[in-house]
């Protein structure tokens, strides 16, 4: 393991993904955190040993009380967090059954249409991820 690779914090997450109750279109949602008051996908630090999409669906579970059935891998977004390298892996995933219940974590949590979650995204390169969801649903 190279040096850089020691200090990459490892994260993963989902854009998790459904048809409307209402109208059956497409659904993103996106969460807010209270501590860094931004809108994003769910996403967390792989804990030792654990895998990338495992790690993924356990955050999506933990930060919007939903199962998530997981489809194609997205492209991992790389960037500079607090200094150091940060590495997401992404998958689509479609909810499953659940409850949001607002904790410390994640207070609000939105079901946008692709067009509404690309304009509430606070980070635009997590705006990427709308686009490569919707490229791997046609694909499906």
């Amino acid at each position: 393991m190279t040096h850089s690779e020691n200090l990459t914090v490892h994260a993963a997450g989902c854009v998790l993904w459904r048809r409307s109750p209402v109208d059956g279109e497409l659904e993103i949602c996106l969460i807010h955190r209270p501590k860094y008051d931004d809108w994003s996908h769910p996403k967390g630090k792989l804990k030792r040993g654990e895998e990338p999409l495992a790690c993924a669906l356990r955050e999506v579970a933990e930060e919007t009380g939903r199962a998530a059935r997981p489809g194609a891998e997205l492209p991992t977004l790389r960037y500079l967090a607090n200094g150091r390298p940060k590495e997401v892996r992404y998958w689509a995933a479609e909810a499953g059954p659940g409850v949001f219940a607002p904790n410390s974590e994640v207070d609000r949590l939105l079901w946008l249409s692709p067009a509404g979650a690309r304009s509430r995204l606070t980070q635009p390169r997590d705006r990427s991820l709308v686009d490569a969801l919707l490229a791997s649903l046609r694909l499906a």
